[in-house]
């Protein structure tokens, strides 16, 4: 490029090559002048020629390093001004609602417990214990679960392998119990705000510990919580009392190994087969206390055992109700059925006087925004799921336990968290529903109609514009109204109140170019289809094209929205939106052929040919 410039600047000034003659220019025969323009334009090319470097590479950056932290990926979207503010592109209301884990990092504490653990046993004996009770019978070496069925023909064979078992299900099953336990918790904190704190867990089903760990690791104190996920220590949890209710010998001796030496001192942990009544705590004095059942229902025989389970936990007092299971039509039907049988006993309660009220009855915290019957609740016939999935980076432990080569996996479960008391009052007050874009959107038309406004010249014009601006200002600081104070505080616990009134994506969201489709439990009980047109403005759209399943979601649609009706009994005429959640099978339509195209033709042409004599046969 020095060259090329080179020769321009020396074909513009007509001198010619070295070896012509011509280019020995006498002392007589001056140069021709330059354009001004031209002049300046190759003086700017060699200047950028000159100062850039040759034979040198970029250097190219380095992997930005993906933090699993939830706060920091919060911020990650976000827009600078000139003053160094930092305003997300989502509104503070779509941010709460989407308040999702990335990736879940199982801590290094945790981490070392199990490899001890696996040090000490016999890794071909490990592999194969895992595959027995963990791989199904495909194909598909990679075709894992993390069910759980420890039943021998004799009880001899089961305490012979009561051990191995243990091992196996603390490196297979405890890694995928443990992500989807962890964002239950971390979603409840979140939507019971930072006033509610956990100092007793009553785990039943305990197993090897998953729910012991996670919640050790969820309930932090405010030293704990600024640490990286893979840095949480138990020693930080606000956790001070913990039973574990377990009858099977070998998980529950395998979750005592995994505590041996870093359990603190603050920390009360017990072991036990069952739960007696005489254990159960005055629900006045329970308001700190959660009870856990992870991955446990479905293990269960039947639906009476299931159902005296359930009582059991209500029964022991617990202020909080946490009920996990696998996302399979048998998990969500174990969970809806106890959601169901909950909420009774708990409109129960309301008929006796000695219940104080702020703890007579009881409602769903999540995923439900409401306490009414479950629209995908259908007892025998189970045809969609209301389920949730949550990721996790498989440690090396696993991936070696299993031969996998396999960096991360989906937990899938159903869940419900059961409050006792009654539903927080519904309140709409429209708090927190401008972020960057929508402050942008709101400039702009700001800016056009003072532009307007100087051209116009007239009163009138000047009166409507200085409506419309305080119009304007009045929605870009409607987070700092009076009655819910100034601070950030009151807008969170605003906006935190509200949300129980949002509808949640049961389904992931279907964007297309002009309009986001959205279908969400609602506050009424239904599945409503709610449509997000562009035209509805730039912060709704653009809130609405970054949400995900399992979201709840805060913008009402622009237009009415469609209630979504389910299949109720085998052969009933379908409905018109009876189609809900058959967007999981996009993307496994037939690819289009020649052959099939070609069938399709000769069909096309036999259908014509038999038409035609039947025709004729009308006409004779």
């Amino acid at each position: 490029m020095h060259r090329a410039a080179h020769l321009t600047r020396r074909a513009v000034t007509g001198r010619a090559p070295a070896f012509s003659s011509l280019s020995r220019p006498g002392p007589t025969q001056p140069n021709t002048r330059l354009d001004v323009d031209l002049d300046i334009l190759l003086r700017n090319v060699d200047t950028a020629l000159r100062g850039a470097p040759r034979g040198q590479r970029k250097t190219p950056q380095e992997l930005e390093v993906v933090s699993s932290h939830p706060s920091e990926a919060e911020h990650a979207d976000v827009d600078h001004d000139g003053e160094g503010d930092e305003l997300p592109r989502k509104s503070p209301a779509a941010m709460f609602g989407s308040q999702q884990l990335g990736q879940v990092v199982l801590p290094l504490e945790l981490q070392d417990a199990i490899q001890r653990l696996i040090a000490e046993s016999n890794k071909s004996q490990l592999h194969s214990d895992a595959k027995r009770l963990f791989q199904k019978d495909t194909d598909d070496d990679e075709n894992w679960e993390s069910h759980y069925d420890g039943t021998y023909r004799t009880r001899l064979q089961g305490v012979k392998h009561a051990k191995r078992d243990g091992t196996a299900f603390a490196s297979v099953a405890l890694p995928a119990h443990y992500p989807a336990i962890f964002a239950v918790f971390d979603h409840v904190k979140r939507r019971l705000g930072p006033s509610w704190s956990v100092e007793q867990v009553i785990d039943w089903g305990a197993g090897t510990g998953s729910g012991l760990w996670a919640s050790l690791y969820s309930f932090q104190s405010p030293s704990g919580v600024q640490n990286p996920m893979d840095n949480l220590r138990i020693a930080d949890a606000t956790v001070k009392s913990y039973i574990a209710i377990e009858k099977r010998n070998g998980l529950s001796e395998i979750g005592r190994r995994l505590l041996h030496g870093i359990q603190p001192e603050h920390l009360s942990i017990n072991w036990k087969k069952g739960w007696s009544s005489e254990e159960n705590m005055n629900p006045l004095h329970a308001g700190n206390s959660v009870a856990l059942s992870a991955f446990l229902l479905t293990t269960l025989p039947d639906n009476l055992s299931r159902k005296n389970l359930v009582q059991e936990i209500w029964e022991s007092g617990a202020n909080t109700i946490v009920l996990i299971d696998h996302d399979s039509k048998q998990g969500f039907e174990a969970i809806a059925g106890a959601r169901e049988f909950l909420l009774e006993l708990g409109r129960k309660d309301l008929l006796h006087d000695g219940a104080p009220s702020h703890l007579a009855g009881s409602h769903v915290v999540a995923p439900c925004p409401h306490d009414g019957a479950c629209p995908l609740y259908f007892p025998g016939f189970i045809k969609l799921v209301c389920g949730y999935s949550q990721r996790i980076q498989i440690p090396e432990f696993v991936r070696r336990t299993k031969h996998s080569n396999i960096g991360h996996d989906d937990t899938g479960y159903s869940y419900v968290v059961i409050q006792r008391g009654p539903r927080p009052r519904p309140t709409v007050l429209g708090l927190g529903r401008v972020g960057a874009v929508g402050k942008r959107a709101l400039e702009k038309e700001a800016l056009a109609s003072s532009i307007g406004e100087l051209q116009v010249h007239s009163e009138n014009a000047s009166d409507v514009n200085s409506h419309s601006r305080e119009a304007e200002n009045t929605t870009l600081t409607k987070p700092l109204l009076p009655e819910v104070g100034n601070n950030a505080e009151d807008v969170d616990e605003a906006i935190r109140l509200e949300a129980y009134q949002w509808p949640r994506l049961v389904f992931p969201p279907l964007k297309r170019s002009g309009h986001i489709i959205l279908d969400g439990c609602t506050a009424e009980g239904k599945i409503m289809r709610m449509t997000i047109p562009k035209s509805q403005g730039k912060q709704a759209f653009y809130d609405a094209r970054k949400s995900s399943w399992g979201d709840i979601f805060p913008h009402p649609p622009k237009n009415k929205p469609q209630e979504r009706h389910h299949v109720i009994k085998p052969g009933s005429i379908n409905v018109a939106g009876s189609d809900i959640g058959k967007r999981q099978s996009v993307g496994k339509q037939e690819k289009t052929t020649y052959e099939g195209i070609a069938k399709s033709l000769r069909e096309a042409r036999k259908s014509k040919r038999v038409e035609k004599p039947l025709m004729d046969e009308d006409e004779v």
